[in-house]
């Protein structure tokens, strides 16, 4: 059966199928973090769009090339390329950057603490993470392209783009008149020699800036927009298939890519363009001040989250919605994601143990991950998806003590089949068992409930209970029945 992938296109302000240049082939880019600091759960979100993009794209059995940059230089704390402080240095000049040499080994350090919690939260691995500061040729070269073009120009501070040369400048955002540029921009008037106040600058002259090249223009640094219209276009081709970001990214970030990518070529940039809306934090915006900012890494190694709940509370509102993040919200994902486990369990014990007979749940399953799988297709409706996935994990509890190798086989289909396009099921990737969380050593767990049957049979009921307590500490929670004892992850808590 064909499906058609429809997302939300900000460019045309409508829901509309993805078209791909090349047929079965998705070419997309997506803004990735600014490595000053730990990325936070606001930017996980962001991120998490993507990669339900990417595994929606696979489900339907499409080649995807996903490319998401890192940027290492040369973004300011301003949402205007011209005037604030630079995140590199701010970031080395925090409590947590004393530990550092220099800027270059904290955009290491960060960069590589970025890519850990990825793999933590069970996001795929792009096809390519390009730095920008290992991409200053081409910058520097697009950098005089554009000049030659006559729509960038230098001035005693930088060079910048020439807003005025490229007639689309504000298609993305709506920014188009000269007063709505002036407002965008109204805080920051630094280079009195620039045209327009929104031009912005493809290179910032420095010498004394802590991270610096040479060009024909002198030391410096590239601007903040510049990298991604370079690295997108090098790896992906001048025409993308799909754009993705966050919403604070559509204007001035992704208008000014537009232009200069535009400026360059003469094509479109992007055939698509989506953007994930904020997340909130107990209904408010996410701030240290409140007390209710939280990185990844916040949540997993000091909250003791399973990263796999954290990924199912980030995306379980749909992109296109603000999305408030609580700790009910993050224990009810703990909840669900230790129903799957438990699934996961049930299925592998039917499997092993063999015994015979027929399949009465693989139609069920199959027709509810073809429902998810729609879900999924229409705008990523996560919610329904969600929805639908649960209620096959009620169908393989239902049949759980008459189980047989069948029902197990196609119990396990169905969970590989939703972790594949959902990613909460199990881990992609080799992490320590502590961070997995999702499971623990299941031989173990069934050896003490053994060794507890064997003490309630010698009627040591003191050993008995000590083992439930030695398990229930490990997060363990035993069900006892005139079937015998089964077990579960108990729910994590959080203040």
């Amino acid at each position: 059966m064909s499906r058609e992938f429809r997302l939300y296109d900000t460019l045309t302000r409508q829901v509309k199928p993805l078209t791909l240049a090349e047929p079965g082939h998705l070419r997309f880019y997506s803004c990735g973090p600014t490595v000053y600091s730990y990325a936070h759960i606001g930017n996980f979100r962001t991120f998490l769009t993507a990669d339900l993009i990417s595994r929606t794209a696979e489900a339907l059995g499409w080649k995807v090339t996903y490319v998401s940059n890192i940027t290492d230089v040369g973004h300011l704390t301003s949402d205007d390329q011209d005037g604030g402080e630079d995140r590199m240095e701010k970031g080395l000049k925090s409590k947590e950057g004393e530990r550092f040499v220099n800027v270059w080994d904290l955009a290491s350090f960060y960069a590589n603490c970025f890519k850990e919690d990825w793999r933590r939260l069970n996001l795929r691995t792009p096809y390519v993470w390009p730095k920008a500061t290992e991409h200053m040729r081409e910058q520097i070269h697009a950098i005089e392209q554009l000049i030659d073009a006559g729509h960038a120009y230098e001035t005693p501070t930088g060079v910048y783009f020439n807003v005025e040369s490229f007639k689309d400048y504000g298609k993305l955002s709506g920014n188009r008149n000269r007063d709505d540029l002036m407002t965008a921009v109204r805080d920051i008037v630094v280079d009195d020699n620039k045209r327009h106040p929104a031009d912005f600058a493809l290179w910032k002259k420095d010498d004394k800036h802590l991270m610096q090249w040479y060009s024909p223009w002198g030391w410096g640094f590239p601007g903040w927009h510049i990298e991604c219209s370079v690295m997108a276009m090098q790896y992906l081709g001048e025409t993308l298939d799909l754009h993705a970001g966050g919403e604070d990214l559509i204007f001035p970030h992704h208008e000014c890519e537009i232009a200069q990518s535009e400026g360059l070529t003469g094509k479109p940039f992007a055939n698509h363009w989506i953007h994930t809306r904020f997340l909130q934090v107990n209904g408010e915006k996410m701030s240290k001040s409140l007390g209710n900012f939280f990185t990844a890494r916040d949540l997993v190694d000091e909250k003791g989250a399973n990263p796999l709940a954290v990924r199912y509370a980030l995306i379980s509102q749909n992109y296109g919605t603000p999305h408030n993040f609580t700790f009910d919200l993050l224990s009810d994902a703990t909840n669900k994601i230790e129903r799957y486990a438990l699934c996961r369990q049930v299925a592998e014990a039917a499997v092993a143990a063999g015994l015979p007979g027929e399949d009465r749940i693989g139609e069920s399953l199959e027709e509810l991950y073809q429902e998810t799988l729609d879900a999924m297709c229409d705008n990523l409706n996560v919610s329904v998806a969600l929805g639908k996935a649960l209620e096959g994990t009620r169908v393989i509890l239902r049949e759980e003590a008459a189980m047989n190798a069948a029902m197990g086989r196609a119990a396990t289909r169905f969970l590989e089949q939703i972790n594949q396009l959902l990613g909460i099921v199990e881990s992609d990737y080799d992490l320590p068992s502590e961070e997995k969380r999702v499971g623990v050593d299941a031989d173990w767990v069934e050896a003490k409930i053994a060794e507890r049957a064997a003490a309630k049979a010698a009627k040591d009921f003191s050993r008995a209970d000590a083992i439930r307590e030695e398990l229930s500490s490990q997060g363990i929670e035993l069900r006892d029945s005139p079937e015998g004892t089964t077990w579960k992850l108990k729910s994590a808590q959080f203040a």
